[in-house]
């Protein structure tokens, strides 16, 4: 893990500081049993990379909204899978009218 010097204001934003920082851990934790279970490995950098590359927009046109997403990349789609969590699909048709 690399570390730097975090500067904070108040005792409030280090007790939050710290909290998040041990959330963070507990859910790398369990993503890494998730996926030891599932037999499968994902490098930590891979994944932060693909998971930044993940978006999702909306396209406008004639009244109609279809919804896209990029595609996942192998390490995020291999953790998603063993976390049981299901991506939505890459693209959904026209839900309503755009207003």
């Amino acid at each position: 893990m690399r570390t730097r010097p975090i500067y904070h204001s108040s005792d409030a934003a280090i007790r939050g500081h710290v909290f998040c920082s041990f959330l963070a851990l507990i859910l790398h934790q369990a993503l890494d049993e998730k996926l030891r279970r599932a037999g499968k490995r994902v490098e930590w950098d891979d994944l932060l990379r693909d998971l930044d590359r993940l978006q999702h927009g909306e396209i406008s046109q004639n009244g109609k909204r279809w919804q896209l997403r990029t595609e996942a990349g192998v390490a995020a789609a291999t953790a998603f899978k063993a976390a049981r969590i299901a991506l939505p699909p890459r693209l959904q048709t026209p839900q309503q009218a755009v207003a």
